[in-house]
């Protein structure tokens, strides 16, 4: 068993609550923005650092405020553990859902995961 300290959903953009289970599992990943659709490719500004391990998948479309705009998202959004290369971000709730680890972290979480690992994700 691993303990690491993380970042959570802010307001308006909580992490899903529940049982769930790994379905994605990707090293140098190219993070999308939710919004535009603009893509940042693998490397150190990659918001999804080095490793993305998703956990759920909502089709629903969501809409918030993200701390600087109201965003809205149609379509899937995805949550899931990723690295980040905002480090004082990790401790606070933060995220757009997803569960932030320092990039460390997530590296070693990814080699001890498979589809299909549960996640339990607590209140």
């Amino acid at each position: 068993m691993r303990r690491f300290p993380v970042a959570v959903g802010r307001p308006g953009w909580e992490t899903p609550v529940g049982q769930f289970q790994v379905i994605e599992l990707v090293a140098d990943p190219i993070w999308e923005h939710p919004a535009t659709g603009v893509h940042v490719p693998p490397g150190p500004d990659n918001p999804l650092g080095s490793r993305w391990i998703g956990f759920h998948r909502d089709c629903e479309g969501r809409r918030g405020f993200n701390g600087v705009e109201v965003l809205t998202v149609e379509g899937c959004v995805s949550s899931g553990f990723h690295g980040t290369p905002q480090r004082d971000s990790v401790g606070r709730a933060v995220s757009h859902g997803c569960v932030r680890l320092f990039d460390e972290h997530v590296r070693e979480l990814f080699e001890l995961v498979q589809l299909g690992t549960p996640v339990t994700v607590l209140p």
